[in-house]
């Protein structure tokens, strides 16, 4: 599931002693919590209207032209006036297909703006990033800014001047940064952005999330039972992003990923085998209230995994690896394989669920597998490592190092085509 994170530039662990916990850091991390949030709810009420949308065939076909027509104009607009008209064009192709349900759409709709009043009035009182202010020249705010952050007067100083010197360094190197990203020394960050925002979507969280009402009544839930359901699991998944907040920084990213991994593969190994043995081959049979408990349970420990590892993660590890000079393309870049992955699985799941009936669950297991054993082979571990000496992270590591050294270095000429030398890690 998309959606918005906070993440540091990356700071030297010399620094981590003497900052602390400020009023500001909080407020930024509630602000930023509340972007995701409205992502969230929005899928979260599609889920809703996914067991109430039998029908109203004609609002569906005017409202996807208009979404279609706003889509085409924001992604050819030349101007910002181009851009609005697409943007409001999507705006009502949203609100057609919204007509759709009774009258319930009104408030369900109408409390997405909770989150919006918390993280616009937030906003207000949280500072720029100082990488943000250092690009627009602006080195006193950055100053500033770093003080409030860190609640402190010691020791910003050099942080800043590392920063300062990180960006004109990057300002230096190119302008064009969605060409620069597909050179060979940067093919980690290219890879890794783009993979980790997809493989996301491949935990099939997303699933979980439009759809939930839709399996619990498969099962044998009523609507308002199923609805529930669906309730618990987003609580528990928001209850989770608590744990990653707490142990991202002490254990790492690594760990966080891989326990998550291993925790929803046994989950859906779990879940094909219920489905298999209460529902058959044919997806026919009766299914027992015992077993429908226990798919809520196993779906809450998924939601959990997710919440502490995939979900914030997502976000967080590409802002740490990406350097200034291709941030820019390498989120937008992760950005699109993320809703282009949620676009393609939120329209073929159904027809995948039709198909493989409880084999889906294996379908997600299979690749939860090859994600986590991504995850263990080729994502080193980010925490603590300032942005500016994230380069040292590619150069140790067993495999990426031959994308980012000099070849004709005389230490790449040394390990020829050794790759196991001492000091390389995963």
């Amino acid at each position: 599931m998309a959606g918005g994170t906070f993440a540091t530039q990356g700071r030297d662990p010399r620094h981590a002693e003497d900052g602390a916990i400020t009023g500001s850091v909080v407020i930024i991390c509630i602000v930023a919590a509340s972007a995701g949030l409205i992502f969230g709810y929005d899928v979260g009420i599609s889920a809703g209207r996914v067991t109430t949308t039998t029908g109203r065939r004609g609002i569906l076909i005017i409202g996807g032209f208009i979404f279609m027509i706003g889509t085409i104009l924001s992604v050819v607009a030349v101007n910002v006036a181009m851009l609005i008209l697409g943007r409001l064009l999507l705006g009502f192709g949203v609100g057609f297909t919204n007509q759709m349900g009774e009258n319930g759409w009104r408030f369900s709709l109408g409390c997405a703006g909770i989150p919006a009043i918390i993280m616009t009035v937030g906003a207000f009182f949280i500072p720029d990033t100082p990488s943000s202010l250092i690009q627009r020249g602006l080195l006193q705010k950055a100053r500033q800014s770093l003080v409030q952050v860190r609640g402190m007067d010691s020791d910003t100083e050099a942080e800043l001047n590392n920063l300062i010197n990180y960006h004109e360094a990057a300002k230096a190197a190119t302008k064009q940064p969605y060409k620069t990203i597909f050179q060979r020394k940067y093919r980690p960050h290219l890879v890794i952005t783009a993979a980790i925002p997809a493989f996301q979507q491949l935990t099939g969280i997303n699933i979980v999330a439009f759809y939930a009402p839709v399996l619990f009544r498969s099962i044998g839930l009523s609507l308002s039972g199923s609805l529930i359901g669906a309730i618990i699991l987003g609580f528990i998944q928001f209850s989770a992003t608590f744990v990653s907040a707490y142990f991202v920084d002490r254990f790492g990213r690594r760990l966080l990923f891989l326990e998550a991994g291993v925790q929803t593969i046994l989950c859906q190994l779990a879940l094909a085998y219920i489905f298999s043995a209460e529902l058959g081959t044919a997806g026919t049979s009766s299914f027992s209230k015992g077993s429908g408990v226990l798919v809520l349970i196993l779906m809450c420990i998924i939601s959990a995994g997710f919440g502490w590892s995939w979900g914030p993660l997502t976000w967080i590890v590409p802002s740490e690896i990406l350097p200034l000079e291709v941030r820019p393309a390498g989120q937008g870049i992760g950005i699109a394989s993320n809703f282009l992955l949620t676009f393609i699985l939120s329209q073929a799941f159904l027809s995948i669920l039709c198909k493989m009936k409880f084999g889906v669950f294996l379908f997600y297991a299979g690749w939860v597998l090859i994600m986590t054993a991504f995850v263990a082979l080729f994502l080193p571990e980010t925490k603590g490592i300032p942005l500016q000496e994230m380069g040292k992270i590619w150069e140790g590591h067993w495999f990426w190092y031959r994308f980012v050294e000099d070849p004709s270095s005389n230490y790449a000429n040394l390990i020829g085509g050794n790759h196991n030398q001492p000091g390389r890690s995963l």
